[in-house]
């Protein structure tokens, strides 16, 4: 038997809203906005107040297997960028062969350049090395969608990574 009361009237109603708006919000692209998740203008490389992948050095990726954030005192310019180092050491190695150490797809999400052919941000927390090359996502879920298909998401994305940056010019 369900008993229907004011208060269930006034929770059923409020839940309805809510569902309402959720459903909204997810179909206006709300969510994503919300979440940080949306497009970024074409830029070769992801940089915040001009420094690149949120200032984590990306040498300490191969060396350390993890992200390890970068000192001001060892920076160097590449690629429109300031790239920020733990040592000298890794930025000496860095300036020797950049594309080498460079995240793919100039550090922005490797997920949405290969799912939505868009630019989005990035967590240093939230990488892969694959085949010797490092891939940054925009965070936890993300980065699983991510790990379900690499080389499926690895090839699309570098189907679509020159139209997107030929933008950028």
């Amino acid at each position: 038997m369900t008993l229907l009361t004011r208060r269930n009237l006034i929770l059923l109603g409020g839940a309805t809203v809510a569902a309402g708006a959720a459903v909204a919000a997810a179909n206006s692209g709300l969510v994503d906005r919300l979440a940080g998740f949306e497009e970024l203008p074409p830029t070769p490389v992801f940089a915040v107040d001009g420094v690149a992948i949120r200032g984590t050095d990306p040498v300490a990726y191969f060396r350390e297997g993890r992200p390890v954030h970068g000192d001001a005192a060892f920076e160097a310019e590449w690629n429109g960028a300031r790239w920020r180092f733990a040592n000298g050491g890794n930025r000496d190695e860095f300036l020797a062969a950049p594309d080498r150490f460079a995240p793919r797809y100039g550090g922005f999400c490797a997920w949405a350049v290969a799912a939505r052919g868009e630019l989005y941000s990035i967590q240093p927390r939230n990488w892969s090395i694959v085949d010797d090359r490092l891939y940054l996502n925009f965070n936890d879920d993300i980065q699983r969608r991510w790990e379900a298909d690499i080389p499926g998401f690895i090839a699309e994305a570098d189907r679509r990574w020159p139209e997107i940056i030929a933008g950028a010019a």
